[in-house]
Protein backbone atom coordinates (compact mmCIF):
# COMPACT_ATOMS: atom_id res chain seq x y z
CA UNK A 1 0.00 0.00 0.00
CA UNK A 2 1.20 3.81 -0.59
CA UNK A 3 0.45 6.54 1.42
CA UNK A 4 1.24 10.05 0.41
CA UNK A 5 0.87 13.45 3.01
CA UNK A 6 -0.09 16.23 1.31
CA UNK A 7 0.43 20.04 3.27
CA UNK A 8 -0.67 23.04 1.64
CA UNK A 9 2.30 25.60 2.59
CA UNK A 10 1.25 29.10 1.02
CA UNK A 11 -1.19 30.27 -1.98
CA UNK A 12 -1.30 26.86 -4.31
CA UNK A 13 2.23 25.49 -3.31
CA UNK A 14 1.79 21.92 -1.55
CA UNK A 15 4.88 19.62 -0.14
CA UNK A 16 3.85 15.99 -0.49
CA UNK A 17 6.16 13.38 1.36
CA UNK A 18 5.69 9.32 1.15
CA UNK A 19 7.83 9.91 4.48
CA UNK A 20 11.17 8.73 2.67
CA UNK A 21 11.03 11.74 -0.05
CA UNK A 22 9.39 15.25 -0.49
CA UNK A 23 8.40 16.76 -4.14
CA UNK A 24 5.89 20.32 -4.72
CA UNK A 25 3.00 20.48 -6.26
CA UNK A 26 1.73 23.76 -7.89
CA UNK A 27 -0.46 25.43 -10.19
CA UNK A 28 0.92 27.13 -12.74
CA UNK A 29 0.76 31.78 -12.95
CA UNK A 30 -1.95 31.95 -15.48
CA UNK A 31 -4.11 29.58 -12.96
CA UNK A 32 -2.80 31.38 -9.84
CA UNK A 33 -0.08 29.34 -8.84
CA UNK A 34 3.82 30.06 -8.27
CA UNK A 35 4.82 27.53 -10.62
CA UNK A 36 7.14 26.22 -8.25
CA UNK A 37 6.10 22.62 -8.86
CA UNK A 38 4.28 20.22 -11.53
CA UNK A 39 0.25 20.55 -11.33
CA UNK A 40 -1.69 17.49 -10.33
CA UNK A 41 -2.21 16.12 -13.44
CA UNK A 42 1.53 16.44 -14.27
CA UNK A 43 2.37 14.44 -11.50
CA UNK A 44 -0.39 11.80 -12.11
CA UNK A 45 0.97 11.95 -15.87
CA UNK A 46 4.51 11.21 -14.47
CA UNK A 47 3.23 8.46 -11.99
CA UNK A 48 1.84 6.61 -15.51
CA UNK A 49 4.79 7.20 -17.26
CA UNK A 50 7.70 6.12 -14.09
CA UNK A 51 5.51 2.85 -14.14
CA UNK A 52 5.29 2.23 -17.14
CA UNK A 53 9.73 2.76 -17.99
CA UNK A 54 9.86 0.96 -14.78
CA UNK A 55 7.83 -2.39 -15.58
CA UNK A 56 9.40 -2.32 -19.32
CA UNK A 57 12.97 -2.55 -17.37
CA UNK A 58 11.58 -5.19 -15.23
CA UNK A 59 10.39 -7.43 -17.81
CA UNK A 60 13.39 -6.76 -19.84
CA UNK A 61 15.71 -7.99 -17.14
CA UNK A 62 13.96 -10.95 -16.42
CA UNK A 63 13.69 -11.94 -19.91
CA UNK A 64 16.90 -10.83 -20.39
CA UNK A 65 15.98 -8.52 -23.38
CA UNK A 66 18.78 -6.26 -24.45
CA UNK A 67 16.71 -3.08 -23.65
CA UNK A 68 19.15 0.12 -24.39
CA UNK A 69 16.97 3.00 -23.70
CA UNK A 70 13.01 3.73 -22.66
CA UNK A 71 10.93 6.67 -22.42
CA UNK A 72 7.41 7.64 -22.17
CA UNK A 73 5.48 10.70 -22.90
CA UNK A 74 1.83 10.84 -21.76
CA UNK A 75 -0.63 13.95 -22.88
CA UNK A 76 -3.77 14.39 -20.64
CA UNK A 77 -6.63 16.47 -22.02
CA UNK A 78 -10.60 16.66 -21.80
CA UNK A 79 -11.96 15.71 -25.80
CA UNK A 80 -15.52 16.03 -26.54
CA UNK A 81 -17.19 12.19 -26.69
CA UNK A 82 -18.27 12.47 -30.24
CA UNK A 83 -14.56 12.99 -31.20
CA UNK A 84 -13.30 10.16 -29.65
CA UNK A 85 -13.88 7.01 -31.92
CA UNK A 86 -12.02 4.83 -29.79
CA UNK A 87 -14.27 5.64 -26.58
CA UNK A 88 -16.96 3.53 -24.94
CA UNK A 89 -18.89 6.66 -23.67
CA UNK A 90 -20.26 8.14 -26.68
CA UNK A 91 -23.33 9.73 -24.32
CA UNK A 92 -21.18 12.32 -22.14
CA UNK A 93 -19.92 15.79 -22.97
CA UNK A 94 -16.61 15.48 -22.54
CA UNK A 95 -14.46 12.69 -20.98
CA UNK A 96 -10.74 13.18 -20.25
CA UNK A 97 -7.99 10.93 -22.27
CA UNK A 98 -4.85 10.18 -21.73
CA UNK A 99 -2.49 9.58 -24.76
CA UNK A 100 0.86 7.69 -24.72
CA UNK A 101 4.54 7.33 -26.58
CA UNK A 102 6.29 5.37 -25.20
CA UNK A 103 9.82 4.98 -27.13
CA UNK A 104 11.94 1.76 -26.34
CA UNK A 105 14.99 0.95 -28.42
CA UNK A 106 16.97 -2.19 -28.40
CA UNK A 107 17.92 -5.08 -30.22
CA UNK A 108 14.44 -6.99 -30.57
CA UNK A 109 12.59 -9.04 -32.90
CA UNK A 110 8.98 -9.11 -34.45
CA UNK A 111 7.45 -11.31 -31.24
CA UNK A 112 9.71 -8.93 -29.02
CA UNK A 113 8.43 -5.55 -29.95
CA UNK A 114 5.07 -7.17 -29.98
CA UNK A 115 5.14 -8.40 -26.42
CA UNK A 116 7.21 -4.74 -25.15
CA UNK A 117 4.06 -2.68 -26.40
CA UNK A 118 1.69 -5.11 -24.57
CA UNK A 119 3.62 -4.70 -21.21
CA UNK A 120 3.97 -1.07 -22.03
CA UNK A 121 -0.11 -0.92 -20.88
CA UNK A 122 0.23 -3.35 -18.46
CA UNK A 123 2.00 -1.32 -15.51
CA UNK A 124 0.15 -1.30 -12.39
CA UNK A 125 -0.72 2.65 -12.59
CA UNK A 126 -2.06 2.02 -16.24
CA UNK A 127 -3.99 -0.96 -15.13
CA UNK A 128 -5.61 1.46 -12.17
CA UNK A 129 -6.44 3.80 -14.28
CA UNK A 130 -7.74 2.19 -16.86
CA UNK A 131 -9.96 -0.57 -15.02
CA UNK A 132 -11.15 2.31 -12.85
CA UNK A 133 -10.71 3.40 -8.83
CA UNK A 134 -13.37 3.22 -5.88
CA UNK A 135 -12.71 5.97 -2.83
CA UNK A 136 -13.45 5.60 0.44
CA UNK A 137 -13.54 9.50 1.08
CA UNK A 138 -13.47 10.89 4.59
CA UNK A 139 -13.03 14.73 6.07
CA UNK A 140 -12.18 15.54 9.31
CA UNK A 141 -12.03 18.81 10.78
CA UNK A 142 -9.88 20.42 13.65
Amino acid sequence: MARITATLTSGMVVRLSNGRHEWTADEPLDAGGTDTGPNPYELLLGSLAACTCITISWYCQHKSLPLQSVSATYDFGRVHADDCKDCDIPDRGYIEKITSNVHITGDFDAAQKKRLAQIAERCPVHKTLAHGIVFEDRATFG
